[in-house]
């Protein structure tokens, strides 16, 4: 995943979490927080 790829699915994470104007999708906020860690635990391993 790209840094851009990685800063779009945040901020869609953020958006989701937080504008009262977007109904909450739980399965995406899921699917976004695996994708977003499993990158966070790649990035930690080749520092």
């Amino acid at each position: 995943m790209t840094e851009r790829e990685f800063q779009a699915k945040l901020a869609e994470l953020d958006r989701l979490l937080n504008d009262p104007e977007i109904r909450m999708d739980p399965d995406r906020v899921w699917a976004l927080l695996a994708e977003i860690s499993a990158q966070e635990v790649v990035g930690q391993a080749r520092a």
